[in-house]
């Protein structure tokens, strides 16, 4: 090898592709001198770090400091399921809708569908937005100006919002889309006022259809703080590793890749499953295959797909009861996955929808969690502790536990039986 190609070589920088998911961190590192390096560790251990995927990259780079150059940055691509999380557990911020007068239930009203049509108790989806401001003005379809925007007023009631403690504001007017001009001026009186995040319909969702678009408004007015948090929090402990002008992407829900701060809330709703899907399909065409089903079990949910030579993708889409109109990868999930709970509820036995999740994990991640899926592949020798990574209990460096799922089960065993007055063949469950 030439000189000049070892030179080179030395000066490549380290890059880092990660999958964050609910469960599991992984990360796959290609070092400067071409080695492929991989970590796996759960996604929460607040007693052992801080983010899982910052801890994965300190752990890579700690085995061989002077691997990469002084100076040369980090490229980082990431997918994260921090939004997913956000909207399924509504932990998002408090926002506030701003809408055309008349038009506050609009949102709530929807379009009426019935998915379930013999369903007598009808269970609304919890609304996003903490509260509704009606706005006095109106611009027709045409771009008339009907009613003059009542600036005092909208003042008023920002201001009013904001000292109850709402930092988010989504901004949604009847025919904003196209005639933008009241929605500019509100969202300058709102960041007047001092609010962190304003989302505006005709940037968010430049499209018809009041509903779907100031659906897709709010959704972005309510996780992007979120997220902007969480790349923040990236960036700086990046610095602490690597004082570089680090690169750092992340994965959008259509599939493709965005610089760190035009990540959206809008577009992280399917971050973390949109990076399996290109995946797989990079993966079975390099093999030969252009016809596939995606199948991915994670710790939470599985994702499940498929590709016939062309990337599916929807445009308006519902994710836990919520109307969003923006590209995505067409992806069905449901709640089962390896973190997914066993129950008896006295009568018969139940898996999910409720998960673990990393912490405190199924009973054979040592943290004194409850019975999971996993639990039960652990107990049919179908995950051995042996070939499992050793990053569980207090200290994140235990195997997988299997005694103590053997005695879970010899417990649930003795439950079942003294509640159903029923035993297996064996005199147990085991």
């Amino acid at each position: 090898m030439s000189d000049q190609s070892l030179n080179s070589k030395n000066t490549a920088p380290w890059q880092f592709w990660i999958d964050r998911g609910g469960t599991f961190t992984d990360v796959v590192a290609l070092a400067p001198d071409g080695r492929i390096v991989t970590d796996k560790l759960l996604s929460e251990n607040p007693q052992q770090y801080r983010d899982a995927a910052i801890e994965g990259i300190r752990r890579i780079v700690r085995q061989d400091p002077s691997s990469y150059p002084s100076g040369q940055p980090f490229i980082i691509k990431m997918g994260t399921t921090v939004a997913t999380n956000a909207l399924l557990e509504r932990k998002g911020d408090p926002t506030l809708l701003v809408i055309t007068r008349g038009f506050a239930d609009a949102l709530r009203i929807g379009y009426q569908n019935r998915p379930e049509l013999f369903q007598l108790q009808i269970q609304l989806p919890q609304m996003l937005y903490q509260s509704v401001l009606e706005v006095t003005e109106r611009i027709g379809a045409d771009g008339e100006c009907l009613i003059e925007l009542d600036e005092r007023a909208v003042a008023a009631g920002l201001k009013l919002a904001f000292e109850r403690g709402i930092r988010s504001v989504a901004i949604v007017f009847m025919h904003g889309y196209r005639y933008p001009a009241h929605e500019i001026k509100v969202a300058e009186l709102a960041r007047q006022t001092g609010f962190a995040q304003v989302s505006c319909s005709h940037r968010v969702s430049p499209l018809m259809k009041l509903v779907s678009r100031g659906d897709t408004t709010v959704v972005d007015a309510y996780l992007s703080p979120i997220l902007r948090r969480y790349v923040n929090q990236v960036a700086d402990e990046l610095q602490s590793i690597n004082p570089a002008a680090n690169q750092l992407q992340f994965m959008q829900s259509n599939g493709g890749l965005t610089e760190a701060h035009r990540f959206a809330g809008k577009d992280a709703i399917l971050s973390g499953p949109a990076g399996g899907v290109v995946g797989m399909v990079e993966t079975a065409t390099a093999a030969g295959f252009d016809k596939l089903i995606g199948f991915d079990m994670g710790g939470t949910s599985t994702d499940v797909c498929h590709y016939a030579g062309a990337f599916e993708r929807a445009f308006e889409t519902e994710v836990a009861g919520v109307r969003m109109r923006a590209p995505m990868m067409r992806i069905h999930t449901v709640a089962a996955g390896g973190g997914s709970i066993l129950q008896f509820d006295g009568a018969r036995y139940r898996v999910g929808p409720e998960s673990a999740g990393a912490r405190p994990g199924p009973a054979s991640y040592a943290n004194d969690g409850p019975l999971c899926v996993t639990d039960c592949n652990v107990m049919l020798g179908r995950i051995q502790a042996d070939y499992f990574p050793q990053v569980f209990g207090p200290g994140a460096d235990q195997p997988l536990d299997v005694a103590v799922v053997r005695e879970k089960f010899a417990q649930l065993s003795q439950r079942i039986s003294q509640a159903t007055g029923r035993r297996s063949g064996n005199g147990d469950l085991l």
